[in-house]
């Protein structure tokens, strides 16, 4: 289902959007549909590119952890956009595709460990509104990661909550980001 932009995007035709558009196509292989979208605020999108600069740099959370964390967020608030993507970023990764493609069944799914379970049920109960985190799964992630990992996971997951919800309510919708993978795009529930 292509986007259907309810935030319009942005013509892309001035020599710094020519510039963003060629560095986007280099990095993804395409411009992100986002990237239009911002382009009609570029104190936005400069943050924005600037935030996830940063956000990148991240590392004291596993890196397979931190993907499913991401993604167990995009698809309990249901975009696919951002399930796409994260296919694609999994991909190029080298995480394990078949897992990958199982965390929005996760609950269903007899891929994950017990860590990576208390991970994606963390990240949905973070996700629901309003948040339904309890003392016990803090308490357990904090024994199973420490602090600093924990302090990543809880930012990593509210960062996606910011990323789902901006691209769901502009219409951002898959935008064939995963071809790359060997799997098709699970459905988002």
């Amino acid at each position: 289902m292509p986007s259907t932009f309810r935030i319009p995007a942005a013509p892309m035709d001035s020599p710094a959007a020519r510039v963003v558009s060629a560095a986007a196509r280099r990095m993804y292989g395409r411009v992100p549909d986002l990237v239009p979208v911002l382009w009609n605020h570029r104190k936005v999108l400069r943050a924005v590119l600037a935030w996830e600069r940063r956000v990148a740099t991240w590392d004291a959370l596993d890196p397979h952890l931190k993907s499913y964390a991401v993604m167990a967020s995009a698809a309990s608030i249901g975009c696919s956009w951002c399930l796409d993507f994260g296919y694609y970023l999994a991909h190029d990764e080298g995480l394990d595709e078949q897992k990958v493609r199982e965390v929005p069944r996760w609950r269903e799914s007899d891929a994950f460990t017990d860590l990576e379970r208390d991970v994606m049920a963390y990240a949905e109960a973070m996700t629901a509104t309003p948040p339904t985190v309890t003392d016990e799964q803090v308490s357990g992630l904090r024994a199973a990661l420490g602090e600093q990992a924990l302090v990543e996971l809880t930012m990593m997951v509210a960062v996606e909550n910011q990323r789902s919800r901006f691209n769901l309510a502009a219409g951002l919708a898959s935008q064939g980001f995963s071809d790359v993978c060997e799997l098709p795009l699970a459905d988002v529930r």
